[in-house]
């Protein structure tokens, strides 16, 4: 038996669970959030290409035995994310500045320190060792992910 290890940062894409799904129905909604002045950079990756990348390492004999990240290779700030998945959910984006120490201070009195930490910090992943080994591209942009996702998430308010 051959093992290969795939690690990737946060999966979205239909049937999308958490944060994720609760970010669309915030926006989905027209909260205003007060994520306009987060700086940060994250990896994601859509079911899709995270399925795509399984099926890849699964029968390329480079594979064996190796441990890959894998992301859409798009990194994106929060900021950026909401903004995009208002577009694919054809709503306006409604973000409020508010300062990061503020939020931070706001998490640790709320006992939510790690739900802030998720939403300000960064996290990204280096996707490249897959892409150079097997040849593998992700076969969804993040655009094409998040429209498939809010295709899904609207026929489920219905």
């Amino acid at each position: 038996l051959e093992v290969v290890i795939v690690r990737p940062p946060l999966v979205y894409g239909p049937d999308v669970k958490a944060n994720f799904l609760k970010m669309l129905q915030l926006v989905s909604k027209g909260v205003p959030l007060p994520l306009a002045s987060i700086r940060n950079c994250r990896s994601l990756v859509s079911v899709g290409n995270l399925a795509d990348a399984l099926a890849v390492c699964a029968v390329h004999p480079a594979a064996a035995g190796q441990t890959y990240l894998v992301s859409d290779g798009e990194d994106v700030s929060t900021p950026k994310l909401i903004h995009q998945a208002a577009s694919a959910l054809g709503v306006p984006a409604r973000l409020l500045p508010c300062s990061v120490s503020l939020m931070r201070l706001a998490g640790k009195l709320t006992g939510k320190s790690g739900a802030v930490h998720r939403l300000t910090g960064s996290l990204t992943v280096d996707s490249s060792k897959i892409r150079q080994q097997l040849g593998w591209k992700p076969p969804f942009t993040m655009e094409e992910g998040l429209q498939e996702t809010a295709e899904w998430f609207s026929k489920r308010q219905t």
